[in-house]
C-alpha cells in the first residue's frame, strides 16, 4: 500500500462514517478490506451482515466487494440491494445483524460511503469502533486479507414489504382524512420507499393520501437538484408543486432517505424542530396511554426551544444531547428515549431501535394532520413561535482564536455552556426578548457553524450578525 492510499482511506473514514471520492478516497480494494475489517471488529465470523446500496453507480460494485471482504472473514452476507439506508436499519434491528449501507447521503453524484451498524441497529462512531475498522482495514491492504477457515456465504434478500408493513404497523393511517402529498424524492431512495410504503407498490393496502411524484426515478447524478433538502434551493421545486397542486402539504427526502422534510400547503417550509415537536408529543401521548412513566425524548442542543417546552408540556423529560449520529443512537440507549431529533431532520425512535428514520417521522406528521381539520400551516405556526436563524458555516483560519473572539465578547450578557462547542445563552432582563447561539467546530474542516435563536426577528438578526462578524474578523 503506497503512502497515498493510506492517507485517502484515513481521511475517508470520518467521525461517524465512510465518505470519499469514487476512485481517489474509496476504491474497491479499500471496501473490500473495510469489509473484512467490520467482520473482524463486530466479531461476525459464523453470523449475518447485512449489506444494502442506494443508486448511486458505484453502489453496487461497492457493495459486491464489501460482501466479498466479509465473507473471507466469515460472515454469511446478505445483500439487500437497492434500499434506503433505514431499510437497513430495518434489517439490522429485525434480524439483529450488523449492517453496512453504501451512501453518500445528499453529496454529490462523485462520492460514496458506508454507514455502519452494530447488530440491533446501534451506531458506530470513531470513538466506538470506525477507528478500529479503520486501522484493521490498513493492516490488510499492507499485505493480503487471511481466509477464514470457514469462509461465509453470499445471499440476495429483498426487504422492503417487511420494512413498509412494520412501518405501518407503527402509525395507522387508515382512518385519517384524504390528504394529497406532494413527494419531492431528489433522484434519490425515496423514489423507492415511498410508493412501498404510502402507496401499494410493497403489496399494501392503499391508504387515503394521493402521492403526487417529483424526481422518483433513481438517479445517482441528481440531473434535477441535489438530494439535500436542508439547502433552501432543494425545496423550491416542491414549494412551488405543493401550491400548484393544491396540495395539504410536500415532503422532501434526501438521497438515501433517512432525512425527511416538510413543506406546508402555501408553500412554506416546516422546521425541523417544529416537525421534531410535533412527533415528540405523538410519541409521548402514545406510550403515555399505556401507561408510561418517567418518559424520555432527546432533543440535540441546537433545535428550537419549543423542542424542550412541548416535551416537558406532555409531562416528559427532555434530554438535551451533541450533536451527532451515533452520539444520539448512544443516548437513545442509555436512556431508553422514546423518540429524538435532530435540527437537521434526523428522527429516532425507540421503536425502530433508537435508529433514525425519516420516513416514520413523515408518518407520524401525516398523522397528525390527517387527524384534524386544520392545515399545516396552522401546525406550522404553532410549533415555529421563534425566530431560527438556520445553520450559517464560516470557514475561518484559527477555530480556537474565532470562538474566543465571541467567547470574550458575549462574556458579560450571556451564560456559557460547552456540551457541544460553545453555546452563549443570553441573561436578559425582565421583558426583554430571549436569545442563544451555538458556535461549533466541524469535525473535518477550518469551519465554524452558527446556529441563533430568539424571541423575534430582529433580535435574532442582530445577534446573529454580531457573531458573525466575530466568527469571520480575520478569517
Amino acid at each position: 500500500m503506497t503512502p497515498d492510499t493510506r492517507a485517502r482511506l484515513t481521511a475517508a473514514v470520518k467521525a461517524y462514517d465512510v465518505r470519499g471520492v469514487v476512485g481517489e478516497d474509496l476504491t474497491e480494494e479499500m471496501i473490500r478490506a473495510l469489509g473484512a475489517a467490520f467482520v473482524d471488529e463486530v466479531d461476525a465470523a459464523g453470523e449475518l451482515v447485512v449489506v444494502g446500496h442506494d443508486m448511486r453507480d458505484s453502489s453496487p460494485v461497492f457493495a459486491q466487494a464489501f460482501a466479498e471482504g466479509a465473507a473471507r472473514r466469515g460472515a454469511n452476507v446478505s445483500l439487500l440491494g437497492l434500499c434506503s439506508t433505514d431499510e437497513t436499519y430495518y434489517a439490522s434491528g429485525a434480524w439483529n445483524a450488523p449492517a453496512a449501507m453504501f451512501t453518500a447521503s445528499h453529496n454529490p453524484a462523485k462520492y460514496n460511503g458506508i454507514k455502519f451498524s452494530r447488530a440491533g441497529a446501534q451506531g458506530i462512531s470513531l470513538d466506538t469502533g470506525l477507528a478500529a475498522i479503520r486501522d484493521r482495514a490498513l493492516d490488510f491492504l499492507d499485505g493480503d486479507i487471511p481466509a477464514h477457515p470457514n469462509p461465509g456465504q453470499i445471499d440476495q434478500r429483498d426487504v422492503l414489504h417487511d420494512y413498509a408493513a412494520y412501518l405501518r404497523s407503527l402509525v395507522d393511517l387508515s382512518a385519517i382524512r384524504p390528504l394529497r402529498i406532494v413527494v419531492d424524492a431528489g433522484n434519490g431512495m425515496g423514489g423507492l420507499t415511498v410508493p412501498a410504503v404510502l402507496e401499494t407498490a410493497a403489496g399494501l393496502p392503499a391508504l387515503p393520501v394521493e402521492i403526487i411524484p417529483l424526481y422518483f426515478e433513481l438517479d445517482g447524478t441528481f440531473p434535477n437538484h441535489e438530494a439535500n433538502p436542508l439547502e433552501p434551493a432543494n425545496l423550491v421545486d416542491l414549494q412551488r408543486a405543493v401550491v400548484a397542486h393544491g396540495a395539504d402539504l410536500g415532503l422532501a427526502f434526501d438521497g438515501d432517505a433517512d432525512r425527511c422534510f416538510v413543506v406546508d400547503e402555501l408553500g412554506e417550509a416546516v422546521s425541523p424542530s417544529a416537525v421534531a415537536a410535533i412527533v415528540a408529543l405523538r410519541e409521548i401521548s402514545r406510550v403515555t396511554a399505556q401507561g408510561a412513566t418517567d418518559v424520555v425524548v432527546l432533543h440535540n442542543l441546537i433545535t428550537s426551544n419549543i423542542v424542550a417546552e412541548t416535551i416537558r408540556s406532555a409531562g416528559a423529560t427532555p434530554v438535551r444531547t451533541r450533536v451527532g449520529h451515533s452520539l444520539i443512537k448512544d443516548e437513545m440507549a442509555r436512556t431508553s428515549a422514546v423518540f429524538g431529533g435532530e435540527h437537521s431532520a434526523h428522527y429516532y425512535f425507540r421503536e425502530f431501535w433508537g435508529a433514525d428514520n425519516g420516513m416514520l417521522a413523515a408518518l407520524n406528521v401525516l398523522a397528525e394532520l390527517g387527524a384534524h381539520d386544520e392545515p399545516m400551516s396552522a401546525l406550522r405556526t404553532r410549533f415555529s413561535p421563534y425566530s431560527l436563524s438556520g445553520e450559517i458555516n464560516s470557514t475561518v483560519t484559527d477555530v480556537a482564536l474565532a470562538t474566543d473572539r465571541v467567547r470574550n465578547a458575549f462574556a458579560t450578557r450571556a451564560s456559557e455552556d460547552t456540551l457541544d462547542g460553545l453555546t452563549m445563552l443570553g441573561t436578559v432582563a425582565a421583558n426583554e426578548p430571549f436569545w442563544w447561539f451555538s458556535v461549533r467546530p466541524s469535525n473535518t474542516e477550518p469551519l465554524l457553524r452558527l446556529n441563533v435563536e430568539a424571541a423575534d426577528h430582529d433580535t435574532m438578526s442582530r445577534i446573529r450578525d454580531e457573531v458573525l462578524a466575530l466568527i469571520r474578523k480575520d478569517s
